[in-house]
């Protein structure tokens, strides 16, 4: 098969995680080219015969990095049944080499230039409505309640335009995603770049490890939200019951190749925290039987359970019949083989698929018979806020009145940007933006002046003046517009003050000063620039902003 331009790129935890203030922090980093074989299976016959290649691969002593697509389940049981694949996706690929190149350093998520001029990423939109997404819910409840099965991980796409470089994007996502298992593959025809959190086995001196991860909450925007939303998963009844089904399932899936009473939980529901999400682990160990390789763990295993549902043939029926698309390599598994018998894969969650100028990413959540379609929606939202900060570079702000050589509410701006950088897991240097705004100070020290700080992801930090325009100041009203479509309160970009203005300016209208913006629940919430300012009846002179939740 050709082998045409291939580059490959690995990233992966040399140790799986088991609790966050026990990460391991030493990394496997490796990056290859000049492939001397590729291995691929564009229909189900041919995936056994991928497998049994890449095992061949480690042991003339070569590696191999590549994936098995969702819809190659298959191929291990003709029970897992799958949507039909897409005719442009293989259903397993990887690339073989005989050498390793130089690259060995770990990408520092903070300061690496993404290259983000490189690349363009449009407005990102999921295959499966609102409606459609609330019907499929209800369907596997009433199924659940029914007994048909106990648990279902039901998923949508998201599609948007890619123009430009695959290797710039792929590090702004492991920016907007640090720490998981990434992988970067780019060929003539496609590229894959994924950064997903979660392990799907790990094979290492006859010990496989697999690290199902269920239950998720999204990440408090105050050390004390955050504190409360990880003690709910942790303590949460149908969180920890849906996380112990797929623990239940892995170790059933691992005793078909381990050596009899093997199979461990060495360590139930731990937390890790990322960017957007808390999300719950559980490990589960086995050592294997004498002659098991790659292609009997395949399988045995194959597709993960956490990504599948509960029991794994009745849920993968039912993900066909209410799904609107198939996965690809979302929730299939990547990864690589290593010279030393070693192998690692992930799931095949947070990750891009970039081909003909589409980029496609799947999210999705696990459905139990306490879900509502609210909070799996509301799931799905924040597991793929990763995707929507990666695919454009921003700057914090904060516009500051200098009056006479004096700021306003100095300490207030001070503490709302540093905020801000932690939120996004931006550096944050206060003495930078004192010195810029000091400049600006010395400059103008009279005069009514609108300052504007910017501090960037490295810390870095500027400031501008620009004289304050008052010419919209009068006691005549001015004319505003209410918008026609609504924002949504989820939209982190909509809670802090970044260059990001995508929702601003898809509801600016034209006509009027402002454009006033309501959420989903039609509320109002503020003006495309100017703040909103309301009263209530007996408050007297008090005014009100609407809550953050708007």
């Amino acid at each position: 098969m050709s082998r045409g331009n291939v580059r490959c790129e690995i990233s992966f935890p040399a140790y799986p995680a088991t609790q966050d203030d026990t990460l391991r922090r030493e990394r496997l980093v490796r990056s290859f080219a000049n492939p001397v074989a590729i291995h691929r299976a564009n229909v189900i016959a041919e995936v056994a015969a991928v497998i049994a290649a890449v095992e061949r691969a480690q042991q003339q002593g070569n590696w191999c990095v590549g994936f098995v697509s969702a819809e190659a389940a298959a191929a291990f049981d003709p029970a897992l049944v799958t949507p039909t694949p897409q005719v442009n996706v293989p259903l397993a690929w990887f690339a073989e080499f005989a050498a390793e190149s130089a690259a060995t350093e770990a990408i520092d998520a903070a300061s690496a230039s993404t290259g983000a001029e490189a690349f363009a990423v449009g407005e990102w939109k999921a295959d499966t409505g609102d409606a459609d997404f609330e019907k499929a819910i209800n369907i596997i409840r009433a199924a659940i309640h029914e007994g048909d099965y106990y648990q279902v991980n039901y998923t949508t796409r998201l599609h948007a335009e890619f123009a430009g470089a695959a290797l710039p994007f792929f590090r702004s996502l492991q920016i907007a995603q640090p720490r998981g298992y990434q992988c970067f593959i780019e060929t003539d025809e496609f590229a894959l770049a994924s950064v997903s959190p979660e392990l799907f086995f790990v094979l290492r001196d006859g010990v496989i490890t697999t690290q199902p991860m269920k239950g998720t909450t999204a990440r408090g925007d105050s050390k004390e939200e955050d504190d409360a939303r990880a003690n709910y998963l942790l303590t949460s009844a149908k969180e920890r019951a849906e996380n112990l089904m797929i623990v239940d399932l892995l170790r059933n899936d691992l005793s078909r190749i381990a050596q009899p009473a093997t199979v461990t939980v060495p360590h139930l529901f731990s937390l890790h925290a990322y960017p957007s999400v808390w999300q719950m682990t559980s490990t589960v160990q086995a050592r294997l039987r004498a002659g098991v390789g790659l292609s009997q763990v395949f399988a045995a295993l194959f597709p993960c359970g956490s990504v599948t549902g509960a029991p794994k043939i009745a849920a993968m029926q039912a993900i066909r019949a209410l799904e609107a698309n198939p996965r690809g390599i979302y929730c299939g598994a990547i990864g690589y083989a290593a010279p030393d018998g070693s192998a690692c894969f992930n799931v095949g969650i947070r990750s891009v698929w970039l081909q003909d100028g589409v980029a496609t990413c799947g999210v999705g959540s696990g459905i139990t018979y306490d879900s509502t379609a609210a909070g799996e929606a509301e799931e799905v939202w924040f597991k793929s806020r990763f995707v929507r900060r990666a695919s454009k570079e921003f700057d914090l702000f904060e516009t500051i009145r200098l009056d006479a050589g004096q700021y306003a509410l100095l300490d207030a701006h001070l503490a709302r940007i540093a905020h801000s950088a932690k939120h996004f897991g931006f550096r944050f240097d206060l003495a930078q933006c004192e010195r810029a705004l000091t400049q600006v100070q010395r400059k103008h020290p009279e005069g009514v002046w609108r300052v504007k700080l910017v501090s960037r992801r490295d810390g870095a930090a500027t400031a501008t003046a620009s004289e304050l325009d008052r010419s919209h100041v009068s006691d005549t009203p001015l004319p505003v517009v209410l918008a026609t479509r609504s924002v949504d309160s989820r939209d982190e970009f909509l809670l802090h003050k970044t260059t990001r203005r995508e929702s601003y300016d898809a509801c600016l209208r034209p006509t009027g000063f402002d454009t006033l913006l309501i959420n989903e629940r039609s509320e109002f919430t503020e003006f495309t620039r100017a703040n909103l300012l309301y009263s209530l009846k007996d408050s007297g002179e008090t005014l009100f902003t609407p809550p953050l939740r708007c």
